[in-house]
């Protein structure tokens, strides 16, 4: 039984991402700079200090990330209390940046002192705001270019409606995958009945 999508062909060469490729790199880069400058600190002031500062982000990390998480819980549940008295009211979408949030409070979370600067510059409205923005700019750009077979595809037709379309069920029985090379007459098949 084959799902109706063609065999993928063996590519030669194929190429990786950029993001495959340099990912590891980036993240290496990432960690030589979080240890340089924990030891630049540290050099500077104390081993107490820095690791002060560590628990303070840590600790700061935690309280964002419950608060955004109170003020996801306290929208969703207006949002339903709205959808049970008006349902055109509750259609209207409200972005607060919670996503952010929680990515800020992640940021002050992880040991270091560039993921701190990240995540309190994460806490900056003005900030968050048009980061928002731009995220949600080069998303909708991806998608209306997005190529059928990709993942981005996949977004782009769940998000269409196509009102009319029909499913078949069934099964492909190909000739030229059977032992004899023509149909089997004493292997009979039920027909496929729509369950």
């Amino acid at each position: 039984m084959t799902t109706g999508t063609p065999p993928r062909k063996p590519s030669t060469g194929a190429r990786r991402s950029r993001v495959r490729r340099f990912l590891p790199l980036g993240v290496a880069a990432w960690v030589v700079l979080e240890v340089w400058l924990l030891m630049l600190v540290a050099g500077a002031s104390s081993g107490f200090t820095v690791f002060l500062i560590l628990v303070a982000g840590f600790v700061l990390g935690a309280v964002v990330i419950k608060a955004a998480g109170r003020r996801a819980f306290q929208n969703l549940s207006e949002t339903i209390q709205r959808a049970q008295t008006d349902p055109a009211a509750a259609a209207e979408p409200r972005s607060q940046g919670n996503g952010l949030l929680m990515l800020a409070g992640l940021l002050l979370m992880i040991p270091g002192l560039f993921t701190d600067a990240l995540g309190l510059l994460l806490l900056v409205p003005p900030v968050r705001g048009a980061l928002s923005r731009y995220t949600e700019r080069t998303v909708e750009r991806r998608m209306s270019t997005a190529a059928e077979g990709t993942l981005g595809g996949a977004f782009q037709q769940a998000r269409m409606r196509q009102p009319g379309t029909t499913v078949i069920q069934g099964e492909v029985v190909r000739e030229d995958e059977r032992p004899g090379g023509g149909p089997d007459e004493s292997e009979s098949r039920p027909p496929i009945t729509p369950s």
